[in-house]
């Protein structure tokens, strides 16, 4: 069992280990017990009722986050010719229009938070599968990662104001950021609703039983906050 410091100690204590709260209480919490001296991420962290072995039970969807992550996004996009205009004219920070920026990639080079890709270049990109798969960043049509290049502008915008992709992994469970602690109740709140629409919407047609087990919320290096499964599925109420 890993032992915590005393920091940590005092967050756990105004917990209740046995309580499910509502995801405003929650919330409340996490920032409460967040003892980092930087300004922490608020994460969620959820127990699915899938089968991450099987085809028809994955989920990976994206959200728009309506108060963004706290951060720069840096994105990356693999375009030529009047994509590669578009990216740079759009705010992409990298552009992979050349040979010698794929063998960087390919080198283990991944100092970007998105990627995205015009369908002329995914055949490039998809040679780039062992460096960004594992790191979650290969584009993907489904996650909106691949679009046309008249596309381009609002793919980039969408990525930097909040646009983040979830996926199941293969131990059934999804994590995802919602913000920073500095942010107000209110945007965490807005922006994990929004989270939870899209979970709710991204529900596999396979799924059977409990879709949503279980609900945890924390931020950076602090305690847990269990969260009600079923106050968190109706949470355009605050109740």
């Amino acid at each position: 069992m890993a032992k915590h410091g005393k920091k940590y100690l005092a967050a756990a204590a105004k917990i209740d280990e046995e309580r499910l709260y509502t995801p405003l209480e929650a919330l409340e919490l996490v920032k409460q017990t967040s003892f980092t001296k930087f300004d922490a991420t608020v994460e969620v962290h959820m127990r699915m009722g899938l089968d991450p072995r099987q085809a028809d039970q994955m989920v990976r969807e994206v959200v728009v986050l309506p108060n963004g992550l706290g951060k720069s996004v840096r994105v990356l996009v693999f375009a030529q010719g009047d994509g590669a205009t578009r990216a740079h004219d759009a705010g992409a920070d990298f552009i992979a229009d050349t040979d010698e920026m794929i063998a960087k990639i390919q080198g283990g080079w991944t100092e970007f938070d998105v990627a995205i890709a015009t369908p002329d270049m995914m055949g490039k990109a998809g040679r780039l599968g062992r460096v960004l798969g594992p790191r979650g960043l290969m584009p993907n049509p489904k996650a909106g990662t691949v679009v046309p290049a008249e596309d381009l502008p609002r793919a980039i915008r969408e990525a930097k104001a909040g646009r983040v992709e979830f996926r199941l992994d293969k131990t059934g469970n999804i994590h995802i950021q919602v913000g920073k602690v500095s942010f107000p109740t209110e945007q965490l709140f807005e922006n994990l609703s929004a989270l939870m629409e899209s979970i709710k919407k991204a529900r596999p047609a396979a799924a059977k039983g409990t879709y949503l087990r279980h609900i945890t919320l924390t931020s950076t290096m602090g305690p847990g906050v269990k969260v009600d499964t079923l106050a968190a599925q109706i949470m355009n109420v605050k109740e």
